[in-house]
C-alpha cells in the first residue's frame, strides 16, 4: 500500500534504556573507526537544537534522498552551503541560517493549537535512506544525536529492510506501543 519507489523512511520511537545502551556503544565504535559522513557517503547533521529531531530526521531525508531540488528553494541552497562543513558547522549553520527562518515563523503562526510548555519527551526521531558504499547499496541510520551515521548493513529494499531493522533492534527492545513510520516517496495517484 506504501508508494514506490520509497526514498527515506523516518521513524518516531520511544527511547528505552536498552536502546540508549546499544546506542552508546554504537557510537563508541563511530568514534574509534571513523564515520560514513567523513567519506562522504551521506549528509549527516548533528543536532544541537533542543526537541528538533523531527527537523533533523526531516532533513536528513530530504538531503538524503535520491529527489531533485529546486535550485532556488531555500533546501536546494541549505544543502550546497552545508556540502563541506562538518556536521558540527553544518548544526551552526542550521541555528544560525536565516534560509529557514521565514518558513518557520510563517508555520509557527499558522497554527491551531498553543505550543506546550512541557516539551520533555521520551520520543525521538531517526531517519533511514539507502546510500552507496563502496559500490553496495546500504541501509543508513541517520539520528542527529548519534556519532555520526550508522551503518545497518546490506539494502535490497529501503522500505522493507528499514521496517526489518526497527522490529527486530527498536520494537523487541520497548513495550511501548508509541512507534510510527513515514515514508519518502511519490505521491499516489
Amino acid at each position: 500500500m506504501v508508494p514506490r519507489p520509497v526514498k527515506a523512511v523516518l521513524l518516531l520511537f520511544p527511547i528505552s534504556s536498552a536502546l540508549e545502551e546499544r546506542k552508546k556503544e554504537e557510537d563508541q565504535k563511530i568514534i574509534n573507526e571513523g564515520s560514513l559522513n567523513n567519506k562522504g557517503v551521506v549528509l549527516w547533521i548533528k543536532q544541537t537544537i533542543s526537541n528538533a529531531c523531527g527537523t533533523i530526521g526531516l532533513l536528513h531525508a530530504l538531503l538524503n534522498a535520491d529527489v531533485s531540488l529546486d535550485p532556488d528553494s531555500p533546501l536546494a541552497k541549505f544543502a550546497k552551503e552545508c556540502k563541506d562543513k562538518t556536521p558540527q558547522e553544518r548544526a551552526k549553520f542550521l541555528e544560525t541560517t536565516p534560509l529557514f527562518a521565514n518558513i518557520h515563523a510563517e508555520a509557527a503562526s499558522t497554527g491551531q493549537s498553543a505550543v506546550p510548555t512541557d516539551l520533555d519527551t521520551d520520543l525521538h526521531f531517526s531517519c533511514f535512506v539507502e546510500a552507496n558504499v563502496d559500490g553496495t547499496p546500504h541501509l543508513i541510520e541517520l539520528d542527529g544525536r548519534r556519532a555520526g551515521p550508522v551503518d545497518r548493513g546490506v539494502c535490497e529494499d529501503l522500505l522493507n529492510d528499514a521496517i526489518k531493522f526497527v522490529k527486530n533492534n527498536y520494537v523487541v527492545q520497548s513495550s511501548s506501543i508509541q512507534f510510527s513510520m513515514t515514508s519518502l516517496g511519490p505521491p499516489e495517484f
